[in-house]
C-alpha cells in the first residue's frame, strides 16, 4: 500500500516533468515535485539524458524550497 505522493511519483516520472514540449510545461513539472525523492529521480534523470544547466538550476532552487518547508 502506497502513499499518495508514492502514487503521484509514479504517475508523473522524471521524463514526463523533463522532456516536456515547451519551458512551461517543464517548470511546472519541477514547482510540483513532492519531495526529495522525487526530486533527486529528476535530478539523476536530466544528468544522464539533457544536462541542461537552466534545468538543473531550477531544480536546486527546489530542492532548497524543499529543505525550507521540512525544517
Amino acid at each position: 500500500m502506497g502513499t499518495t505522493d508514492d502514487k503521484e511519483s509514479d504517475e508523473f516520472p522524471p521524463e514526463k516533468r523533463l522532456e516536456a514540449p515547451n519551458t512551461s510545461l517543464i517548470k511546472a513539472g519541477i514547482k510540483t515535485i513532492p519531495d526529495m525523492e522525487t526530486l533527486r529521480e529528476c535530478v539523476a534523470y536530466e544528468n544522464a539524458h539533457q544536462n541542461r544547466t537552466q534545468i538543473l538550476r531550477r531544480l536546486k532552487w527546489k530542492a532548497e524550497e524543499l529543505r525550507e518547508d521540512e525544517g
